[in-house]
């Protein structure tokens, strides 16, 4: 049985349960449950803090975790990191009060600074030379400079809006994060069976995510320059139809191509453009 620990709440909780149904680990999540088996596989999901999985991914208590990588770098335990999920972005950064001048690291030599991410902060500080205060705070570390407590902050920042809020500025980015599956250093010889097919499936998911599905009319002359505005992964697919001096042509693109390929297959006489949501590709 391989056991995989993901956060029991939170956008991070419910993106990693959105993750493990698409890749088809069936598992009745109407009730959050401490433990919970998938239906279809020798596979179960331990639901815990975040801050926990970590450490009983390291002790073999789960095999698998999906977590922040901040979380990962934070603890320090002998975990592997798989792969990353590209979902749960944010960024640990330094932020100062807002009417402070900023020139530079030096700026926080002998510095108080409040975090809950202490290992990280003094091993960046340590690397480069410089020697600060560490203010270790559970929660609410945004407060810390206004209360007196501490001169600048090390924290978890996604849209800024928090800094802004309470009169601080974003000056350094130290770890860029995101969610990451974690795994026991020694798997059995069937849960590493179970890891690469996870992987196998994640890599899948990954790359159908940001793809649409184009299907068109096209005049027949005008098929070679078609060709070159659709690559697609290999060479898009073509079709003859019915009509004289008419193919239907399929091709794959990029979400954030999309548009800019419209235009130019449109400019070229494409007609019945169809724009379809991809739902696996396996290459």
């Amino acid at each position: 049985m391989l056991r995989i620990a993901i956060q029991n709440k939170g956008r991070l909780g419910e993106e990693s349960l959105g993750l493990l149904g698409r890749i088809g680990i069936e598992i009745d999540t109407t009730k959050r449950k401490y433990l919970a088996k998938a239906s279809n596989l020798p596979i179960e999901m331990l639901n815990l803090r975040d801050d926990d999985i970590p450490q009983v991914v390291a002790d073999n208590v789960a095999q698998l975790g999906i977590v922040g990588l901040n979380e990962v770098e934070e603890k320090g335990y002998d975990v592997t990191v798989v792969t990353r999920l590209c979902f749960g972005h944010c960024r640990l950064s330094l932020a100062i009060p807002k009417n402070e001048e900023y020139n530079g690291l030096k700026y926080f030599r002998g510095k108080r600074i409040a975090t809950s991410y202490p290992n990280i902060l003094n091993r960046f500080f340590k690397e480069k030379g410089i020697e600060i205060r560490t203010v270790v705070i559970a929660g609410s570390v945004e407060i810390t400079p206004s209360a007196g407590m501490a001169d600048a902050i090390f924290d978890i920042v996604s849209s800024g809006g928090t800094l802004v809020s309470n009169g601080l500025k974003e000056v350094e980015t130290v770890l860029e994060s995101e969610a990451v599956l974690i795994a026991y250093p020694t798997l059995t010889d069937e849960n590493k069976r179970l890891l690469e097919e996870i992987k196998f499936r994640i890599e899948s998911d990954s790359i159908s995510r940001n793809k649409k599905y184009l299907l068109m009319n096209i005049p027949n002359d005008s098929l070679e320059k078609a060709i070159e505005i659709l690559p697609s992964m290999r060479s898009p697919t073509i079709i003859p139809l019915a009509a004289d001096g008419w193919s239907s042509i399929h091709s794959v693109v990029n979400s954030s191509e999309l548009w800019d390929k419209v235009r130019q297959l449109k400019a070229i006489g494409a007609e019945g453009i169809l724009v379809l949501s991809v739902d696996k590709i396996i290459l």
